[in-house]
């Protein structure tokens, strides 16, 4: 399913014009060799572009659509047009003179071969280019020498004649064609994306930009060794799951424009997650995008509004794009592994149904926050910095939460334990409950205590701000323990620790042998004040013990110790609230 979903994406983007045809891909170029009639070097073209990094401004290559690069490992095997000094010019600066000949003459063989026939000026200008080269001499080149740094670097070089690049020739385009489309041994199998006959891609493409992966691409279909290979297919590679060239170069090819494409792709964690619509709407991707939290500049209205609509099968309109619920969506979700990518997840659902999911899950992580939080909602991203210590040298999540979590999330499922528990641990080694960390437990409950016996008395704790009627016990102990901090405070000014500091993880988990204790100190912290702060104080502490209507639990569950740190975080945020809000 997910080679066949990427392979009509790639019929769409070819219709639109967005991609080449089968054969052709986007090559990052830096420069051109300019070459007459005879074949000689007449001029170095500098091939590149003017991009914006931060705050500076530099140069980069440009992207040309190329005859598409061969998948290179320990062998000799040349590309068509564009490659680096090395075959194009036999240069390198790798101590291996005997290998440049032989790559350089791989890439010389190459080209004649294809051209050699053809019946056009830049097709010659190319063969007597590489009949008459001499790789000794490259080095003494006056017109190579300002360029040397970069061509030893390993950057990728083409061809110009007159005023144009040779790619943008017919002549020379037609014979790349010839060329691709009969490329093989002219063994034909029946392609499993496609279901027709074809010559099956025994190396698929690789896919390049996935965060972790082979600076030079890694394979997603692959077998590299016999033990992964049925009986009768041995050394066959990828012959073993027979793909058509087309079909591989499709799927690749569409996987490689996502990536780059800013609108198609999110990184989180350790995965790559790529997302589209079967149409090929833009719009869907960029409105899929802010649903998960990564658009800063975008309002809560906007966002409600926008996903509620879906929700209830309503067309929309994002940003000058029609959207409809019916659209079919697809997200598949790639990490890095030794040998080739892993599918973390692949899901595909309408995208009404996606935005309800989503739409569920942003109304449940709502919460009061501080004045200083300015996030309107809390992306995927942020939720898992919550996890994780940002004073340590790794800040990277766990990957199988990551995973898990959206998973859960798009199809409505309940959110892994794991999220929880990974919060807990933050909460018990830092002593402090964020927004964020409030939110997801709150969310964690609402979610996954649905439909059992003690749901309703969860549900008056998980509001969205501080309910002042319920009795639910541990949440009135998280209140209490809230009121007992902020008098603390009030009595011993500029204190260096509070009672959070020393006593909040045994208060939370076994609240029966630290409250009486708290009680007492609070007797203590209430003489200290003048009269008007110490009723204050007092009636705020009345308020909450008058409700209690047992004695204080032995031990709480960890479901209960989220509702205990619900409740002191509520109680905290009310310190802060203006008065006429009060």
């Amino acid at each position: 399913m997910i080679l066949q979903s990427l392979n009509r994406y790639y019929d769409r983007l070819v219709r639109d014009g967005k991609l080449e045809r089968p054969g052709w891909q986007p090559v990052k170029v830096s420069y051109a060799l300019q070459i007459n009639d005879e074949g000689q070097l007449v001029h170095v073209l500098p091939r590149m572009i003017e991009v914006e990094r931060g705050k500076k401004k530099v140069m980069v290559p440009m992207a040309m659509n190329l005859p598409a690069q061969v998948k290179r490992s320990v062998g000799i095997v040349s590309n068509f047009l564009c490659d680096n000094s090395t075959y194009i010019l036999g240069l390198d600066n790798k101590g291996k003179p005997e290998r440049t000949v032989k790559c350089f003459e791989a890439c010389r063989d190459l080209h004649i071969e294809l051209l050699k026939a053809v019946d056009s000026a830049p097709a010659r200008a190319i063969c007597r280019f590489f009949e008459s080269w001499q790789p000794q001499a490259a080095r003494d080149c006056e017109l190579l020498a300002p360029f040397m740094d970069d061509l030893l670097g390993g950057a990728n070089i083409t061809f110009a004649y007159g005023q144009s690049d040779v790619e943008n020739w017919t002549e020379v385009q037609q014979a790349w064609d010839d060329h691709y489309n009969n490329t093989g041994d002219g063994r034909t199998m029946r392609c499993l994306v496609t279901g027709e006959e074809g010559i099956p891609a025994r190396i698929h493409p690789s896919i390049r930009g996935v965060a972790g992966g082979q600076p030079m691409g890694t394979t997603l279909v692959g077998f590299n060794a016999p033990a992964f290979e049925s009986f009768g297919r041995d050394g066959g590679q990828g012959l073993n799951a027979p793909v058509s060239e087309r079909a591989a170069f499709a799927y690749s090819a569409a996987l490689n424009y996502m990536i780059a494409e800013q609108g198609h792709h999110l990184r989180l964690s350790d995965a790559t997650i790529v997302f589209w619509a079967e149409s090929g709407n833009d719009g869907y991707a960029a409105c899929f995008a802010a649903m998960f939290g990564e658009d800063a500049a975008l309002t809560d209205d906007d966002l409600f509004d926008a996903l509620k609509g879906l929700a209830a099968g309503r067309n929309v309109t994002w940003r000058e794009s029609d959207l409809s619920p019916d659209e079919h969506f697809y997200v598949l979700g790639l990490s890095p592994n030794a040998a080739r990518l892993a599918v973390r997840f692949f899901l595909q659902n309408t995208f009404g149904d996606f935005a309800k999911n989503l739409a569920a899950h942003h109304e449940r992580m709502r919460i009061v926050k501080p004045d200083f939080d300015m996030r309107s909602v809390l992306s995927f991203r942020q939720m898992l910095d919550e996890t994780v210590n940002q004073k340590s040298r790794d800040k990277s999540p766990s990957p199988l939460l990551s995973g898990a979590l959206v998973r859960s999330v798009l199809q409505g499922l309940p959110y892994p334990v794991l999220l929880l528990e990974q919060v807990e641990l933050r909460i018990r080694a830092e002593h402090r409950i964020t927004r964020g960390r409030a939110a997801i437990i709150k969310a964690f409950l609402l979610r996954n205590t649905r439909g059992s016996d003690k749901f309703d008395q969860y549900k008056e704790a998980l509001e969205v701000e501080l309910n002042e009627n319920t009795n639910y016990q541990p949440y009135l102990l998280g209140r209490l323990f809230a009121v007992l901090e902020g008098l603390q405070q009030a009595a011993n000014p500029g204190i260096n620790a509070t009672i959070r500091d020393r006593y909040f993880n045994s208060a939370c988990a076994t609240p029966s042998i630290v409250f009486p204790q708290l009680i007492k100190l609070a007797q203590a912290h209430l003489k200290k004040l003048d009269g008007g702060l110490a009723v204050y104080y007092n009636r705020q502490l009345g308020d909450i013990l008058c409700r209690f209507n047992a004695d204080y639990p032995t031990r709480l569950s960890l479901y209960d110790q989220g509702i205990f740190q619900l409740g002191y975080y509520y109680q905290v945020q009310t310190r802060y609230m203006k008065k006429e809000e009060k």
